[in-house]
């Protein structure tokens, strides 16, 4: 077996785990996309499902509930209107403000899509083997970090070790 130096770590890479496990999916994903001539990002789904719900939205209205920055949603939309899934209009009331909404092309390929990630989902729950006990520790973790940035922990820990 090789030799896992992350794993080994445990906790202390805690980041460096989660980002390693998500690239390979990400890999994975957009391999599957590529395969069956998909022109496709898999960052793109949270987007895809959002507007299937709110179906016209502004910048903020996306970055907001993903939890993402504006400046990364504005390259994530700037792809997909590029890519044609997307469809983008100046707010009637507010000049400034973009109104997002899925393109005719996104709507017609809408239910490949969701048989796509119907069956990524079930992949999921076979990773999980049903268990979605990790969802809990990452909602704690999720809510401890919107109550107390990593970065005020860390630095805390850090002057602590530094006066003593």
């Amino acid at each position: 077996m090789d030799f896992d130096f992350i794993k080994e770590l445990g906790y202390k890479a805690l980041d460096s785990r989660l980002k390693r496990i998500s690239d390979r999916m990400s890999h994975d994903v957009r391999k599957f996309y590529k395969e069956f001539g998909i022109d496709v990002e898999p960052n793109w789904y949270l987007v895809f499902m959002l507007l299937q719900k709110k179906e016209e939205v502004s910048i903020t209205d996306i970055a907001e509930p993903l939890g993402y920055s504006h400046p990364s949603v504005v390259v994530m939309i700037k792809k997909m209107t590029e890519k044609g899934y997307l469809t983008i209009k100046k707010d009637t009331t507010d000049k400034r403000k973009q109104l997002i909404s899925l393109s005719p092309k996104a709507i017609e390929m809408l239910p490949q899509l969701r048989q796509i990630w119907d069956s990524c989902e079930k992949a999921i729950l076979q990773l999980l083997e049903n268990d979605l006990s990790i969802f809990s520790y990452l909602d704690t973790i999720d809510q401890e970090l919107k109550n107390d940035s990593f970065h005020h922990r860390f630095k805390q820990e850090y002057l602590k070790s530094i006066h003593s």
